[in-house]
């Protein structure tokens, strides 16, 4: 048993991790596609390292989702590196599919290779980002996106949300000074929770100069399909940007 002043190695994670029966080219994806792009808390960090070539920008998305706006980002910007992190099993066989573009119904190969496919600047860490914190450089990133989190709306669930203090130390120590933060949400109870959290936060900026400025999508945005949903069923997203000094 745990004392007040031991920390768990594992965190705990509130969420789902699979959903769905996983369809059999998703599965293929998984089993032979997500090994060559996975990454693990005990390789070494060095961005060349990992995307073979030097690239301009290291970016990384905090639960991807389906992986729309991940792989919309590497795919405009190849001169840039993608580390995206998502727990949930069938939104990375999601990214996978967008990647390869092999879906259900397809004729699946023996084997798949990576440097195949147009987008090759994406790695994935399949579980709880709180667990890769600890493998991270300082200074790493040039970008970090936290879309749509969970907003566990009711108060006694307020601990769940993933802005808060501990994870916003790690945000600010793992960002280059000057790198971007960038938060979206839709629901008002989170909006309200990201104003009053990060400005008690010293060491990060919000970027917004007029009322109207977060309710604008930036101009590097790639729609996605939760974003579209929240849209048609009347609920306004805002994107938050933040810098840090």
């Amino acid at each position: 048993m745990l004392n007040q002043n031991q920390i768990p190695d594992t965190p705990k994670f509130f969420g789902r991790r699979k959903g769905r029966v996983v369809r059999k080219a998703k599965q293929f994806l998984l089993d032979c596609m997500l090994p060559q792009m996975k990454i693990t808390p005990d390789m070494v960090f060095d961005a060349q390292t990992l995307f073979e070539i030097e690239k301009k920008e290291i970016c990384l998305e905090i639960g991807f989702g389906d992986g729309q706006h991940l792989f919309g980002q590497a795919l405009r910007n190849p001169q840039n590196g993608y580390i995206g992190v998502e727990v949930f099993q069938n939104g990375v066989a999601n990214l996978l599919t967008l990647i390869s573009g092999i879906k259900e119904g397809d004729n699946l190969p023996d084997t798949v290779d990576i440097h195949e496919f147009q987008v090759q600047n994406v790695k994935v860490f399949d579980d709880d980002v709180r667990l890769l914190f600890k493998a991270l450089p300082d200074n790493f990133f040039d970008k970090v996106y936290l879309l749509f989190p969970d907003p566990w709306p009711k108060n006694k669930h307020a601990g769940r949300r993933f802005v808060n203090p501990d994870n916003l130390k790690e945000i600010k120590r793992i960002l280059k000074v000057g790198g971007l933060f960038r938060i979206a949400t839709d629901h008002p109870v989170y909006k309200r929770h990201v104003l009053r959290t990060m400005h008690n936060e010293k060491g990060f900026i919000w970027t917004a100069k007029c009322g109207d400025d977060w309710r604008k999508e930036p101009k590097d945005w790639v729609k996605t399909k939760y974003q579209q949903k929240a849209i048609r069923e009347g609920r306004r997203p805002v994107f938050f940007d933040y810098k840090t000094i």
